[in-house]
């Protein structure tokens, strides 16, 4: 008989864990700058990350911890009101900073301990969340942002993204006991009333790693959609959606000491109405929670399964959830992406602006005041807004009449339009990196302007400066910003050298 290969430390731990409970809640309580290590891998479940300030590593000072706290934000689909309560939300517990992820979510930095629970609370209170932004589940679903509505496509589109999400949302009350219930009935829980609720799709122990959904048009791949586990290409005939294909296994995440990791884009494998995808997208997550590898987390996501077994395999186990045959995909090709940056019509008499954030960082920073000229802008207009895969903010339902005011306050701000900018400095995004990111290995974030800045001048020397050219830098081989795909992809080596791939192709 075959043995059966014992799980890994946070599958065991998961399991204990009384649905992601573990001991937070005590753990809160302790006057401690930081969480064990078995409640720091918990806590990402519910939507954080502890982290150490490593640029005070080798000064003699004690380790300085602190959380990243991170907001999933289906779609990226943000009011002014709650973008104005991240921005004051930075200052109150976090770094100063906002940082929109290449996810289309928020992220803040530097948020202590103590100031935990009321961060995870105002992000609640404003109708956001961090349920399921991070750890073994489905987390952010991302989905082009463009308010174009001269037809329902994109709006359509939105809406399944926002059900999506709904649909393969963990079930457990942890999240409302830990974070959200009236302090005056305490936090710290009796383990002998702890009653499980049911988690239709995830289970017992949750999935064997994260699992990422994105839904792309194959005209406009703008938010990478082969990069993810699960991905959905809109059918359409310029009108009216007639389904999507369905792509499973993609993923960017490699370890270069383990050969058998690696970066690869997923495969079509079915074609789905609008209909079914609710069920369709539950059946993989089920496949996927019954197949994926539990006992060494690097070879655990979805790419894996499809590698070692096959697609057809994969699809099989799919078509036992859903109790029938799926459909054969469609040959429709993906050829094009757009950043959606600038001036544009919406299609309904009104106007969208799409504004360049470099690496996603919103920060006032000498003359360029980023975060002054967005809270200026939205408490003037209260405008809508989406955030993008390539970490900017689009501004939505401008009335024309208002364009020439909210051109001269961007100006006023230092905020440069995009036809000002390059296009490869428009379409390069980078993780954060160092100091916080305890993966990474070298700089990201803090050198990409700078890399940029060289790059222009080459491609200005060679007369290729309008051409279109993606650049993403990471840290570390992890590919969180998705590294492996654009045209030029940097990946953090060792101290101050970088891995570089290129001719990826992120249509």
């Amino acid at each position: 008989m075959s043995e059966v290969p014992e799980l890994s430390k946070i599958e065991h731990l998961k399991a204990g864990s009384r649905q992601l409970r573990g001991t937070i809640a005590v753990e809160l309580l302790v006057p401690e700058t930081k969480f064990s290590d078995e409640m720091e891998q918990l806590l990402k479940n519910h939507g954080t990350y502890q982290q150490e300030n490593r640029d005070g590593r080798g000064t003699g000072e004690a380790k300085s911890y602190s959380m990243m706290v991170r907001s999933r934000v289906p779609g990226g689909k943000v009011t002014a009101a709650q973008l104005l309560a991240e921005l004051d939300l930075c200052d109150r517990f976090g770094n100063g900073t906002l940082r929109i992820t290449t996810r289309q979510g928020f992220q803040h930095h530097g948020v202590l301990k103590g100031n935990l629970r009321e961060t995870i609370r105002e992000i609640n209170r404003i109708k956001l969340t961090t349920l399921a932004a991070c750890g073994d589940v489905n987390r952010n679903v991302m989905c082009c942002p463009a308010p174009l509505n001269s037809n329902s496509i994109r709006r359509d589109m939105q809406v399944m993204a926002d059900q999506i999400a709904e649909h393969l949302r963990p079930r457990t009350n942890a999240y409302f006991d830990l974070w959200l219930r009236d302090e005056q009935t305490g936090h710290a829980e009796n383990v002998a009333d702890f009653q499980p609720v049911e988690e239709p799709i995830y289970g017992a122990t949750y999935l064997p790693r994260k699992f990422k959904v994105g839904i792309s048009l194959p005209e406009d791949n703008c938010i990478d959609v082969l990069t993810y586990d699960l991905g959905f290409v809109t059918i359409h005939n310029g009108r009216e959606i007639a389904g999507y294909n369905v792509y499973v296994g993609g993923g960017q995440g490699m370890k270069p000491a383990n050969k058998k990791t690696y970066a690869t884009v997923a495969k079509r494998m079915a074609f789905c109405t609008p209909n079914e995808v609710l069920e369709v997208a539950g059946a993989v997550v089920k496949a996927f929670r019954d197949t994926g590898n539990r006992a060494d987390r690097q070879l655990a996501r979805l790419k894996y399964v499809i590698a070692n077994h096959g697609l057809d395999f994969f699809r099989g186990k799919v078509e036992e959830h859903l109790g029938r045959k799926l459909t054969d995909a469609r040959e429709v090709e993906i050829t094009d992406v757009d950043d959606h940056m600038g001036w544009h019509e919406q299609g309904d008499g009104q106007l969208f602006l799409g504004l360049n954030i470099e690496n996603g960082r919103i920060k006032d920073d000498g003359t360029l005041r980023i975060k002054s000229g967005l809270r200026a802008i939205l408490g003037k207009y209260g405008m809508n807004t989406r955030l993008t895969a390539l970490q900017g903010v689009i501004l939505c339902d401008i009335q024309p009449h208002d364009r020439a005011d909210i051109s001269r306050m961007l100006a006023d701000h230092g905020i440069a339009a995009a036809e000002d900018l390059t296009l490869v400095r428009r379409y390069s995004i980078a993780c954060p990196a160092l100091p916080t990111c305890h993966l990474s290995i070298t700089e990201s974030e803090r050198v990409m302007p700078r890399v940029i800045d060289d790059l222009e001048i080459e491609l200005r020397k060679f007369d290729l400066i309008g051409e279109r050219i993606s650049v993403h830098m990471t840290g570390c081989p992890n590919g969180c910003d998705r590294t492996y795909t654009p045209d030029i992809g940097l990946v953090g080596k060792s101290k101050d050298k970088y891995t570089k791939y290129f001719r990826g192709n992120d249509a």
